[in-house]
């Protein structure tokens, strides 16, 4: 049985796993409550669970919502990137991927997590991406007001 990241999901899938002898439950239920349940993934847990079957992969690929709600989360910090990716006709999965490192790297900037960095080696280990000069600009007034 697959496990998901939270305990009360653990509990819905063990019990559902043992009423029906082990079974699939993505292929057991009807579609809108196995989107619910996939629906309750981090993007991260949601990417590896699309790897873990075929019928999962379609079924994760083919619900633009799975991807929607974690999409609109990364939206408070990279709005006018996620704005811009939806503007151009990309889906949900393909804004979120698109944006996901990038809302982390902007989120830990404007956190103050880099507002005391001396040099280039306490970076090391640190992920970080091309960020654009909107986002710059946030960066640069968050750290103003700091």
């Amino acid at each position: 049985m697959w496990r998901l990241t939270s305990s009360a999901n653990d509990l819905v899938l063990a019990t559902f796993s043992s009423l029906h002898g082990g079974c699939n439950f993505a292929e057991s239920l009807p579609p809108e409550m196995t989107q619910s349940i996939l629906g309750r993934l981090d993007p991260a847990s949601l990417c590896s669970a699309a790897l873990t079957c075929s019928g999962w992969r379609l079924i994760i690929q083919d619900c633009d919502q799975l991807w929607r709600s974690s999409c609109l989360q990364l939206r408070a910090v990279c709005q006018r990137e996620v704005d811009r990716d939806r503007r151009d006709g990309h889906s949900w999965k393909v804004t979120l991927v698109r944006n996901y490192l990038r809302s982390q790297v902007k989120r830990d900037w404007l956190a103050g997590c880099y507002s005391c960095v001396r040099s280039a080696e306490e970076l090391l280990g640190r992920r970080m991406c091309p960020l654009d000069e909107h986002a710059w600009g946030d960066i640069l007034e968050a750290e103003l007001r700091r």
